[in-house]
């Protein structure tokens, strides 16, 4: 009998001791994070939500702010990978040159996580796995939600001619999100079947920011005052500018000229509720617990999928008094 209870103290040790050694690793975890800066509502909820999250987990997180400059997460990443973490993540602030920084994270044996924006590389085993969300789907949302708006509400042109002339507020050029809420707007104009009344008249980069969002609306409505009948945004904070722009213009944002953008932040809710906006698709920045959890298998040696999506929703400014106060960001 001594002998069982030994036996037992020494496996009830064991196992407090496991655990003991369980909870320091999930402490002691590093993860170096470069996120691409803070240029809208949406990115300032997306950080916020990756440092509450990475506190939940008891990770010790590297954050590094590029301040939308590709060298500067490179320089970041370089960082990390010199500070041996664990593993590195970050948002591309374009899709295209991380090859080379990818191959050094590699060769350092420290894995990589990308969030939020894709990328495209000569290798897609320079990282493991790609969360956030489905740009390509938002911009298809948007197309259609527009269309059906204007055929449900009989929509005319209001230069009194035959096509719905549409101007589009891009988001920085080069990066996954853009691209991506681009194709997904023309893949879907290209499929409706009412895609003759439709004219894309003009489409600038406004870079994702509110002050260029503004400067390039008011650009539109100098060129084409009386021609505009539908501003697509592919961020809140563009249109939000917009609004500003089309306003002292005279005109009346959502009524004269229909706006949808995307992201469903708070700014753009109130936008609905005062009746200056339209609709937005929904993209969620609550990405942090996602990341984590994803990281952990990693680190852990856990296959993940190569890509996972947040789910994402539409809102109209008819249910925007009712959802507003549920959101997060």
């Amino acid at each position: 009998m001594k002998f069982v209870k030994a036996m037992l103290a020494v496996g009830l040790g064991a196992a407090i001791a496991a655990s003991a050694m369980t909870s320091v690793q999930a402490k002691e975890l590093t993860i170096g994070f470069s996120q691409i800066g803070a240029e809208s509502e949406w990115r300032t909820a997306n950080t916020n939500d990756v440092k509450a999250a990475a506190e939940r987990h008891g990770v010790n997180l590297k954050f590094s702010d590029a301040q939308q400059k590709q060298e500067n997460q490179i320089k970041a990443i370089r960082t990390f990978i010199a500070q041996k973490v664990d593993l590195i993540g970050f948002v591309p602030i374009v899709a295209t040159g991380w090859d080379n920084i990818l191959r050094e994270a590699k060769r350092a044996k420290i894995p990589v996580l990308v969030m939020d924006r894709d990328l495209t590389v000569s290798d897609p085993n320079l990282y493991v796995a790609k969360i956030g969300t489905d740009s390509v789907t938002e911009g298809k949302k948007a197309f259609n939600w527009i269309d059906e708006y204007c055929t449900k509400n009989n929509i005319k042109p209001r230069n009194g001619g035959d096509k719905i002339n549409i101007v589009i507020l891009e988001g920085t050029v080069g990066s996954s999100a853009a691209t991506g809420r681009g194709t997904g707007f023309n893949e879907a104009l290209a499929a409706s079947p009412n895609k003759d009344k439709y004219n894309i008249l003009a489409s600038q980069t406004g870079d994702f920011t509110r002050q260029k969002g503004q400067e390039v609306m008011e650009s539109f409505l100098k060129n084409y005052r009386n021609d505009i009948d539908v501003l697509f945004a592919h961020n809140d904070d563009m249109a939000l500018g917009a609004i500003q722009s089309i306003e002292a213009a005279g005109l009346k944002p959502a009524k004269d000229i229909v706006i949808v953008s995307v992201d469903a932040v708070k700014g753009i809710f109130q936008a609905m509720i005062e009746g200056k906006a339209n609709a937005t698709i929904e993209c969620n920045p609550l990405q942090g617990e996602l990341f984590f959890e994803t990281a952990k298998k990693i680190v852990n040696g856990e296959a993940v999928p190569k890509s996972v999506f947040v789910e994402e929703g539409v809102f109209p400014a008819e249910t925007a008094k009712e959802v507003f106060p549920t959101r997060k960001y």
